[in-house]
């Protein structure tokens, strides 16, 4: 179909396929009507004209060929509805990003939730995991809990969930959407909801559009601790300077249940640790089996436990549990270690370059395509 022909939903379905992390079609449409319920046909057609590259209401109105009041007004309304990304800088207005389906816009709808929006996503969610660029790298990573890492392993501090929060500036704390998810659909697990945390640049983002609230390091490291002993998973984004880390329980979360779905979740997730099983101390509590999140830990007909190494993702929370120390937690072979990019950016680059060569030429042209029209095509005004 050309282009031209098509709506604005359908424009910004296929744009955002061309982004690193996906969207890939289906045949029921599914996707569209995804985008039909967040983004009114006006914000569809002006989300096109935004790039993985911050840009000003100015440049984006040259873009558009738009009134810059009109398109200042519409970012606004855009980011406060979670659908784009803003940047706060420490002067001058406010700069903006398309936002990418998962992790993306749909984060951004925390608080906004209701029950058709939550089974649209439900729908397409196992589609986007199954056809998208996930199982080859994903936007997430799993690290343990503080209390469970080997002392004597040398520990990368990207690896260390306390280390990641002593060295941002920002911490703001948010609602955990799967979990809101669960509550519209009739499951509510009764863990902590106000868990997701974000850093820095993203914290400032989230406060500002009312999305979460500033807290202390203390604070930030007591969710840490709430987390441990509610059972959640800890999930940072996949990078060396994540720009924020979630806290997962493995019955709402939209990655755990789909990689729980999975033969060997263990390829599926980016972590250097693995627990360690010692049947012989095993006094058979069933401790583990209970907080383990993707049943790498079950009991026998017989009243063992049985450990199967390819399900387990490394979080350690069965090792926290554990009375009699017949389970810990050990690093993987170094040929399994993951290598983690060094930013959000080159964790970009690298979705692209898994997605293939074309992915990647297709987003340097939109930011060079972008650049240009920002520098070249003039401004409208009222």
């Amino acid at each position: 179909m050309n282009q031209t022909a098509m709506d604005p939903y359908q424009q910004l379905a296929q744009y955002l396929d061309t982004l690193p992390a996906g969207y890939p079609p289906t045949a029921s449409g599914i996707e569209i009507a995804l985008l039909e319920k967040l983004f009114t046909q006006e914000q569809a057609a002006l989300a096109l004209h935004l790039s993985l590259v911050n840009a000003s209401p100015s440049v984006v109105a040259r873009r558009a060929g738009q009134p810059v009041e009109v398109v200042r007004a519409n970012l606004e309304d855009m980011a406060g509805k979670g659908l784009i990304a803003v940047h706060h800088g420490d002067d001058g207005p406010p700069h903006y990003t398309i936002s990418q389906f998962v992790i993306g816009f749909w984060e951004g709808q925390v608080n906004r939730l209701d029950e058709e929006t939550v089974r649209l996503f439900e729908g397409y969610g196992p589609i986007w995991f199954r056809e998208g660029p996930w199982k080859t790298f994903p936007q997430v990573r799993t690290i343990p809990i503080r209390e469970t890492i080997p002392i004597t392993t040398e520990v990368m501090a990207y690896e260390n969930a306390e280390a990641i929060l002593r060295s941002k500036t920002l911490i703001a704390v948010q609602n955990c959407i799967c979990r809101q998810e669960g509550a519209l659909l009739g499951h509510t697990c009764g863990k902590p909801l106000e868990t997701c945390l974000s850093f820095d640049n993203a914290a400032k983002s989230s406060i500002a559009q009312g999305r979460g609230r500033q807290i202390s390091l203390k604070e930030a490291l007591g969710i840490l601790d709430q987390a441990r002993e509610s059972g959640l998973v800890l999930q940072p984004a996949n990078s060396q300077d994540p720009i924020f880390m979630c806290a997962c329980c493995g019955c709402c979360c939209g990655v755990l249940r789909q990689i729980k779905h999975e033969p060997k979740p263990a390829d599926l997730v980016m972590n250097p640790f693995i627990a360690a099983f010692d049947p012989t101390l095993c006094i058979a509590c069933g401790a583990c089996v209970e907080v383990c999140p993707m049943a790498a830990l079950v009991e026998t007909p017989e009243g063992s436990i049985h450990f199967d190494p390819a399900r387990c993702i490394g979080c350690g929370l069965c090792t926290s549990r554990c009375p009699s120390g017949a389970l810990t937690l050990a690093v993987k072979n170094q040929h399994r270690h993951p290598r983690i990019p060094k930013n959000t950016a080159w964790t970009y680059l690298t979705l692209s370059k898994k997605r293939g060569l074309k992915n990647l030429l297709a987003n340097l042209w939109h930011i060079l395509k972008n650049q240009l029209s920002g520098i070249f095509q003039p401004i409208k005004h009222n």
